[in-house]
């Protein structure tokens, strides 16, 4: 996951390959909450690991639910059999509607019957989204609910009867219960999930104002809830009966199906890029049970190719350009967000409409969308529940806000695939943890850019001037990767020395470099599958890469490995020639010369740290000595690139290195 402050993507050309797709967030926490009010023990395979989970889970803790996270990453829960376990507790919810609806609904039917004292809580976006239909709902049972801030909206109270709200009490079950369905289907839903433990008595009837949205959401409610033992009867959407007497029962094992809403950014990847092969997409397929999935008849509208079967799908490119479309997309409003962006490649206008719900999740929706797609050239027209996407006549960039909203920070990203090679960037790019934690990983992972428009920044400089340090803290900052081109030649010396062959022995020297087993994982460097971090460190070791890093024949075997490093969305390189020799396009090279006695004076401190025996004399006559034979080899010496800025850190913190490298950066990178 990219928990920095933004993310440049480049520009992107093409797609083809297969990604494994989270678990669906509907179903996850569904799922959770079902069986943390059955009895029992329910294994939970395949369960979305993302921030809305993490806050249900913490919720069904506090409850007195017992969570197991197990080896193979299946969660066992053991519910509370209906029972409250726990009857006063303070939950943090984030801004997980499927999280705090259903908490708030199941709570205040236990606080109801049972006794009880509990708020639900979380970020100030939750605390704009609407809940007042859902307590409205609640209160004709009986619930003793407070709400604790603006009315109809979260944190709110849920109490017992009583002075104190701890004394148990009845609900009136008896009279048909209403609720609105036209401004979210959770609020159905969380009915739907809480209102069995209040069925002892008689059956419940739940009956619908207005016209139901997002039915399908409800669907998977009604299949999960059959799953634990519940056969909800139904007319329609206009009237549910909740069977007396009806009590959850763990299937004692679910799996979770991966999430639709996010399947269709790579349906819609494949749409735009797969052109060479197709993308292949693994955890959904055809027989989903979420409606999202039929996002892909509307791709298929637009002009891509979709086979598919049971859990996989697998989407290339047809019609160029897309064919626009008006579209009702009731059916599919999450995954209408995609649409909204492949628009941007159409033909002509496209609409979408009876997406009112949009203005009522993590943001206003309509209103975000209209404002980030007209900041990449589109024509926008919004109203209270449509909006309207003309392609860009001239497409322009900038900085995507993401709203703390994960389904914006994901469609938008696909607008990096614009005609005009113009890169995005998105603005906190950590959100998507909400559903999909490694979801601009995936999508590197399946694309592809020319490698021109992959950005490098180089940083060369002596022997322990830093450089090593300076870069990984760059690269951490920008979400780019790393290339530490001395490691390369330490991991060569190292399996040199370990094989006695002598440093002047260049064939064989350059055997060992051309057949390197090495793989970075973390801060741990691995040869031959063994880590390796601490001896490449060792001044035996350095020594010898220094000597065998002239040799012409070990370089031009490291040449091809060193530029593999340059992948999406960008690389920071540091040695001593890579903006000299191995990355003379980069669009940022950088020189350090602090001095040797600086550089004696770091090393020593660094090998003291590491509990390893130094003399800084000795260190700084050493470091003198690798200057003067770096500086003079034949073969691509040590020396600032012609257009390489200079930077002197010998009195600069690594902090302040760092922001003065962005700073350059800035000024050459076309987004600032």
């Amino acid at each position: 996951m990219y928990d920095i402050a933004f993310l440049d993507l480049p520009p992107l050309r093409a797609a083809s390959g297969c990604v494994r797709l989270p678990g669906s967030k509907s179903i996850s926490n569904r799922v959770l909450l079902l069986a943390g009010l059955s009895e029992g023990c329910t294994e939970v395979h395949d369960l979305l690991d993302s921030d809305d989970t993490r806050v249900m889970l913490d919720a069904l803790r506090a409850l007195g639910c017992t969570l197991e996270h197990r080896d193979n990453g299946v969660w066992a829960v053991t519910g509370i059999g209906g029972m409250p376990a726990v009857r006063e507790a303070s939950l943090f919810l984030g801004n997980a509607g499927t999280a705090m609806r259903p908490l708030a609904a199941a709570l205040a039917v236990l606080a109801a019957l049972h006794g009880g004292r509990y708020s639900v809580s979380g970020v100030p976006r939750m605390h704009e989204r609407p809940i007042g239909d859902l307590v409205d709902a609640l209160r004709q049972l009986g619930c003793r609910i407070d709400e604790l801030g603006l009315p109809g909206f979260p944190p709110l109270r849920l109490c017992g009867s009583g002075v104190d709200g701890m004394a148990s009490g009845r609900l009136d079950t008896a009279r048909e219960i209403r609720v609105r369905g036209d401004v979210s289907s959770q609020f159905l839903t969380a009915l739907l999930l809480a209102l069995p433990l209040a069925s002892a008595e008689r059956a419940i009837h739940i009956a619908v104002d207005g016209e139901l949205i997002s039915k399908p959401y409800v669907e998977i409610t009604l299949n999960l809830l059959a799953r634990f033992g519940i056969a909800v009867q139904r007319q329609g959407f206009a009237r549910f009966t909740i069977p007396q007497g009806c009590r959850y029962r763990s299937p004692g094992r679910i799996h979770v199906e991966a999430d639709a809403s996010s399947a269709s950014y790579f349906v819609a990847l494949g749409a735009l890029a797969g052109v060479d092969a197709p993308v292949r997409i693994e955890g959904v397929g055809l027989d989903s049970i979420q409606g999202d999935i039929r996002f892909i008849e509307a791709a298929r509208a637009m002009g891509a190719v979709i086979e598919g079967g049971p859990a996989h799908l697998q989407v290339r490119r047809d019609a160029w350009p897309l064919r626009a479309l008006t579209m009702d997309c009731n059916h599919i409003p999450d995954a209408a967000m995609t649409l909204a962006v492949m628009a941007l490649y159409a033909d002509g206008p496209t609409r979408l409409t009876n997406i009112g719900s949009w203005r009522v999740k993590e943001t206003d929706r309509i209103a975000a969308m209209a404002s980030e797609l007209r900041k990449l050239g589109a024509g926008v027209d919004e109203g209270p529940d449509w909006i309207a996407v003309t392609p860009p006549t001239r497409w322009t960039t900038g900085s995507i806000r993401t709203y703390d909203d994960h389904r914006i920070a994901m469609c938008l990203s696909l607008a990096a695939f614009n005609p005009a090679r113009l890169p995005v960037r998105i603005l906190d790019p950590r959100c998507v943890a909400k559903t999909f934690p490694d979801y601009f990983e995936a999508l590197f992972a399946l694309t592809r850019a020319d490698a021109t428009d992959i950005p490098v920044i180089t940083i060369d400089g002596p022997t322990a001037s830093g450089k090593g340090t300076l870069a990984a803290q760059v690269a951490a900052r920008l979400g780019w990767h790393q290339l530490d081109s001395g490691l390369l030649y330490r991991a060569t010396a190292l399996a040199a020395l370990r094989r006695s062959i002598p440093g002047d022995s260049e064939p064989l020297l350059a055997g060992v470099a051309s057949q390197l087993q090495l793989r970075f994982d973390g801060d741990r460097v691995l040869l031959d599958g063994a880590d390796v971090s601490t001896d490449l460190r060792m001044e035996a070791v350095g020594a010898m890469a220094s000597r065998i890093a002239a040799l012409p024949l070990v370089r031009s075997a490291l040449n091809a490995l060193q530029l593999s490093f340059r992948q999406l969305p960008g690389l920071v390189a540091d040695g001593r020639d890579m903006g000299t020799v191995i990355f003379p396009g980069a669009a940022l090279k950088v020189f350090l010369n602090a001095s040797a006695a600086t550089r004696a004076d770091r090393r020593y401190k660094q090998l003291i740290s590491k509990g390893i025996s130094a003399n800084i004399d000795a260190l700084r006559a050493d470091l003198e000595a690798r200057d003067e034979r770096d500086r003079n080899r034949q073969v691509a010496p040590l020396k600032p690139a012609e257009d390489a800025l200079q930077l002197d850190n010998s009195g600069l913190s690594v902090e302040q290195s760092v922001d003065q490298v962005l700073a350059w950066w800035a000024e050459r990178n076309p987004l600032g």
